[in-house]
């Protein structure tokens, strides 16, 4: 499998299989609560996994070059 497969499916695994070890309320994290800091977490990274994906394909490159 390739890299950028393996980084595009971090944020469904992170969030839809992490969700139910990360609920919890009491920890806060910058004021919010453990749940809401964590999605909010991989909203963030999620951005920024999608951003390298799209650097490090090379389908995107050829379509510049045209």
């Amino acid at each position: 499998m390739k890299l950028i497969h393996v980084l595009a499916a971090l944020p469904f695994i992170g969030i839809l299989l992490g969700i139910p070890f990360a609920n919890k309320v009491t920890p806060y994290v910058f004021g919010m609560p453990f749940i809401l800091a964590y999605i909010v977490m991989w909203a963030l990274l999620t951005s920024a996994l999608m951003a390298t994906v799209y650097v490090l394909d090379n389908e995107n490159k050829k379509e510049e070059a045209e």
